[in-house]
């Protein structure tokens, strides 16, 4: 019989699509400013009709078990290629200014090593993917869950749940079953990668809240209208960029109690590893130059007061001008519309020097 995938091995396909999926991108920018990897679309939201859903699994990275979870759930499929789109966007949002940019060139050799960067892009992934599974079922993309019906919240009988929530219990439970959960393995790079995984499931977790509604006479709360929502995922990447920052290298140990082996890291402000904690094994490489991991900075704008010094390793910046135009002398006219005037402006723009 054959053995299962690891689930980081089954989490790297998914990596994998991303690559593969993103060669047709186009530009978008969470703030408008900067260009971000943005996966074709829109994203339907009714689950594929016939056997459209069958085709689409086929397309992807998956594994033969994967593949045929897949080919059960018609909506799964565009599922998986949203959570695509969402860690590409938030990856790419998260290290615009550093050195490492998300970029998809040298990220087959990235994966294969257990960089911080490695880190973030396995939690990201997971996190991703959690987040849209959840989001999938209290849409009614997914035919297999509904919305979260089990708030668990005391005096329950005073609450009137009318509102469908993100069902995050289904959620992480299918997550670990599509990705093939396997028992602790002894090896270490296996245990920092699940490790990580983890450390972006909860981080969508963290996020969930309840959110509420008051109905009544005169605005009392009498009754009120309670739903489980996620935090918009912007959030959780700026949760996972700062376990980046903070991330601890570890190394193996055995726990004498148990004879297992486990992951741990010098003590910090008092504290030992924690499960929130990203982990990685070895340094990572400047960024600065191009190198089988990045295509280096050279030729990357930077903010000339804030990121060209670090961004461009030392190598200087380039100053041009370039005419922009925006918007300007807006007025509302009768009713509820805006007319805007079209201007031109001057600005200096920066890029870092190749050599």
């Amino acid at each position: 019989m054959r053995s299962r995938l690891p689930r980081t091995a089954c989490l790297l396909r998914l990596i994998a699509l991303c690559i593969l999926l993103s060669h047709s991108a186009a530009y978008f920018g969470l703030t408008g400013r900067e260009p971000l990897v943005f996966l074709p679309g829109p994203f339907s939201s009714e689950p594929p009709t016939g056997k459209a859903h069958l085709k689409q699994c086929e397309q992807m990275t998956l594994t033969r078990r994967q593949k045929r979870l897949c080919r059960r759930e018609p909506g799964l499929a565009e599922t998986l290629r949203e959570s695509v789109r969402l860690s590409l966007l938030e990856c790419r949002y998260q290290f615009r200014n550093e050195r490492w940019n998300c970029s998809l060139d040298g990220r087959g050799s990235l994966l294969k090593r257990a960089f911080k960067e490695t880190a973030f892009l396995l939690a990201v992934s997971s996190a991703a993917l959690t987040h849209a599974l959840a989001k999938a079922c209290s849409s009614g993309r997914m035919e297999r869950c509904t919305c979260d019906d089990s708030p668990g919240i005391q005096h329950r009988e005073a609450w009137q749940w009318g509102v469908c929530g993100d069902n995050l219990k289904y959620s992480t439970k299918f997550l670990k079953k599509f990705l093939g959960q396997k028992r602790v393995s002894k090896d270490l790079r296996a245990q920092v990668d699940a490790h990580n995984i983890n450390v972006g499931i909860r981080a969508v977790k963290s996020g969930l809240k309840t959110t509420c509604k008051c109905h009544g006479v005169s605005g009392s709360c009498a009754v009120r209208t309670c739903w489980k929502q996620l935090s918009p995922f912007h959030d959780t990447g700026r949760l996972l960029k700062y376990r980046y920052d903070t991330a601890v290298r570890v190394l193996s140990v055995t726990n004498t109690a148990t004879g297992e082996t486990e992951l741990a890291g010098p003590r910090r402000h008092g504290q030992s590893l924690r499960t929130t904690d990203l982990v990685y094994l070895e340094d990572s490489p400047s960024f600065c130059r191009p190198s089988r991991y990045s295509l280096g900075t050279g030729g990357r704008s930077c903010a000339k007061d804030t990121s060209c010094q670090s961004l461009c390793c030392g190598r200087g910046y380039n100053t041009a001008m370039r005419l922009t135009s925006l918007s300007c002398h807006c007025q509302v006219r009768w009713c509820c519309h805006v007319e805007c005037q079209t201007c031109v402006r001057e600005e200096e723009v920066y890029t870092c020097k190749n050599a």
